[in-house]
Formats: C-alpha cells, structure tokens, sequence
C-alpha cells in the first residue's frame, strides 16, 4: 500500500510543511494536530476512532488528577483506568491471537484466531508507552496537567515520530508545544538530520538488508558457515541503520518545527557490554523501562536477588514488547543472563581488558540478532548449527562480491569515526556540506523509485 513506502512521506511533507510555517504561531499546534490525524488516517483509518478515544480519555485522566490532587485514592484509580485502556489496546491488537494460539497449543483446544487483530495500529506500542509518560508524570507531579486538548493532541499523534519513535515524553517537549522558536538555522539542521536518516534506511540498511533476505529465502539449511555470518552481520548492519535512520528522520523533521526530541542512538555497535550496548540502542526505550517500571520496582535499592527478579521482568516485558512471539521473549531474556552475568562477575573483567570486552560486545549483540530476525524457534536452532558448526560450500563468495562493499560501507559508517573527520574538518569544508547533502537526496529518491525492495523492520512494533 502507499504508505508503506518512504515515497508517500515525498507527497505529504512538502505540503504539511508549507502550511505550517504559513499557519500564525497560536495555531501551529492544532496545524500540527490535523495534519498528523491526515497522516494517521492515510495508513490507518479503521483505527482512527482508537487514537481519538486514547486522545481524550488520558486528556481527562490528567485533569482528573490534577482537579482531585488531595483525594489520593480517587487518583490512583483514575491513573489505573487511564493505563488501562491504553495498554488495553495495545494489548488487545498485538498480544491476544498470541495467547489464543499458546493455549491452543497448551490445551489442544482450536479456539479461532481474530482477524481484527492481524494488523496492528501504526505505532501502538510506541505511542502507548508514550501517552503513559503524561498521565504518570501529572499523577507524579513532575509536570504540570495539559489543560488544552489540542496541544495534548499534538503531542500524542506527531507526526515525525508516531510510527517508530523515538519515544517522547510530555516532559521533553510540554515547553515547546507552548512556546518554540522556527530559525533558519534549526530548519537548516533538520533538514541534514532527515536526509543523513534518509540514506541511511534507503542506501545502507536496504541495500544490506538484501543479503540477509536472499539468505532467508536460500534457506538457513543451505548456508555455509561463512555465509551465515555474512548474513547475520548483514542484519546487524540493516537493523541498525533501518531504526537509527527513521530515529535520524523524526528527529530532523522535529527540529525543522522547532522541536527537540531526545536521541535514540549513539554508535551502540562500540559498546563493551550489553549494559553499555542498551544505553546507547534505542534509548528512549530502554530510559522508559528504567523510569517507569525498574525503578518503579525497587531498582537496585532492594536486596539482590529482588534486584535479579527486576531486571528479568524487564527484559521479559523488553522482548515481549518488541513482539507477540516466543523469539522476542527469549531475545529479551538473553540480555537479562548477559547483563546478571555482567553484574555478578564479568565487569571487572570487561573494564580491565579492552580488546575482550570489544569482541565480547560484538558478539553479544550478533548473536541476540539471531533470535530476533528469526521467529521459528526450530530455525533459530538450524542457523546457530551453521554458525558454530562447520559446513563448507562457496556461496559465501556470491555474497561478498554483491554485497562486500556495501557491508564494508555499513562498519564504516556504525562507528564514529566519521564523526572524527567531520569535527576535524567542519571549518574547512562547510562548502562540502550542501552538495554531499543533494547527493544522498537525489541517490536515496531514486532508489525508491525505482526499487521494490523497501522493509521497514520497526514498522510492525
């Protein structure tokens, strides 16, 4: 469908921006509203009356909770609804036919699946997670309740960000749905911001991703061992530069409407441990979890083995969150044995030894890859086989002469180095700047034009 390509974001940018630097600052935000709701509505009208229900029902929860501040029992019970029908939702459409089938499987019973359920609403689990963050924070008092629907609708179906994140909460933007300033200089940035994120989802992680898929397709059964790493590299590559690139996206399109939105990731493919790999991968998630559920739980001001108990409710919720599937779980669950190991022993060993704990990192990550691009838990098993168990064959050679240089291209640019050269160089090269920009604009509009392949791997959570 047209929405699913990056081509439908060509057609309705340009105008939604126009309007909106023409629409007089007191109306910029219901500008915002409508269009978001368009673009909403465009992928997703069926569920347009659930965004507008989740809307207006955590609206009211706030001013609830702020108008009956003293009567403690009666805000906690508003609170509760309004969670509850929010992740109500996104339980509803993303977890029930996984649970009908596990007991299905458990009871030998045949109770049908829902086809409601099939597809879910664009950004559920990113705008659930997000619209908690108010009614909490309100509940918390560490915001102030959002008395005008229409700034509270704006922040909830933002455009930029609704889909795949980063997660913004209230408290990130509340001072700039009020007041914010559109320079040139800002809508200068944003617009670099979304073209580098721009090329890194079509001319990296496509073109990488392509690897891992014409694997997939052959057959785990069928690999050598070397092409097996070649392809999970090859999703470690396009994972990376898929989500970081629309992250790259929302963030510039944010900053060209005088917003600010938090960074979601920071080179985590450098990391020395999974501890340090998860603060810097999607780390507006992995913030959220640590603020509204770990520390919630005690954090680590409770006894150990409490501490051990918290950590696996979060990574059990982390994997079950990214989806309704067993190899989300497991996938979550292996962080949790990595970072309690981390914990229990290996940190000594990992800040003591750099070039272990760099190979360590790389490899930690890789191999978590597998059990999240691969959902039969059967196949899971036969890829890990090709991996660790030596299987000959040549195909690995077809692989690198299609793909070599685009995989040399995607280490190149999931380090900071680059980032090295620009600092170094940023006074002497600024003239560099625009033409290299046009480039990856032009290289990256005629990919998709003229391309079918287009994933979009966050898009189904």
């Amino acid at each position: 469908m047209l929405f699913s390509s990056l081509l439908f974001v060509f057609r309705f940018l340009p105008v939604t921006f126009l309007v909106y630097y023409l629409t007089p600052k007191r109306l910029k935000n219901l500008t915002l509203l409508i269009a978001s709701l368009v673009f909403y509505s465009w992928g997703e009208v069926r569920y347009f009356p659930i965004m507008v229900s989740i809307i207006l029902v955590n609206f009211f929860a706030g001013l609830g909770i702020a108008h009956w501040r003293e009567r403690k029992k009666l805000t906690r019970i508003i609170l509760a609804i309004s969670i509850l029908f929010s992740v109500g939702f996104l339980a509803f459409f993303k977890y029930s036919n996984f649970l009908l089938a596990n007991l299905n499987a458990l009871l030998g019973t045949s109770i049908p699946l829902l086809e409601v359920t099939k597809n879910l609403p664009l950004g559920i689990s990113f705008y659930t997670f997000q619209i908690m963050t108010y009614t909490i924070d309100v509940y918390l008092r560490k915001i102030e309740v959002e008395h005008s629907i229409i700034d509270f609708g704006a922040f909830v179906v933002l455009f930029p960000q609704l889909i795949a994140g980063p997660i913004v909460k209230y408290a990130d933007i509340n001072r700039e749905l009020k007041e914010r300033s559109i320079t040139p200089a800002l809508v200068q940035d944003g617009i670099a911001l979304f073209i580098l994120g721009l090329g890194s989802k079509v001319l990296l992680a496509n073109n990488i991703g392509k690897l891992w898929t014409d694997a997939s397709t052959a057959g785990f059964a069928t690999l050598s061992t070397a092409s097996a790493w070649l392809a999970i590299i090859a999703f470690t590559l396009q994972i990376y530069f898929d989500f970081s690139g629309y992250s790259l996206m929302a963030i510039g399109m944010g900053k060209a409407m005088g917003f600010h939105f938090p960074q979601n990731f920071n080179y985590p493919y450098i990391s020395r441990s999974m501890t340090e790999f998860w603060r810097r991968w999607h780390m507006t998630l992995s913030g959220w979890f640590r603020e509204y559920l770990y520390i919630p739980l005690g954090g680590n001001r409770v006894k150990p083995l409490r501490q051990y108990l918290n950590l696996f409710i979060i990574w059990f919720a982390t994997g079950l969150w990214h989806g309704a599937s067993w190899n989300y779980v497991l996938w979550g669950l292996y962080f949790f044995l990595l970072i309690s190991c981390e914990r229990l022993f290996l940190r000594p060993v990992l800040e003591h030894h750099r070039l272990f704990s760099h190979l360590y990192g790389i490899l930690g990550f890789t191999l978590g890859w597998v059990l999240f691009a691969i959902e039969d838990l059967g196949q899971i098993g036969v890829f890990f086989s090709r991996l660790f168990l030596p299987h000959g064959g040549d195909d690995w050679m077809f692989y690198l002469r299609n793909y070599g240089i685009v995989l040399l291209l995607g280490l190149l640019f999931s380090l900071p180095v680059l980032n090295y050269i620009r600092d170094r160089l940023k006074r002497l090269c600024k003239w560099l700047a625009i033409p290299f920009l046009a480039l990856v604009f032009l290289l990256s509009v005629a990919y998709l034009v003229d391309s079918t392949y287009n994933p979009f791997l966050y898009f189904r959570f």
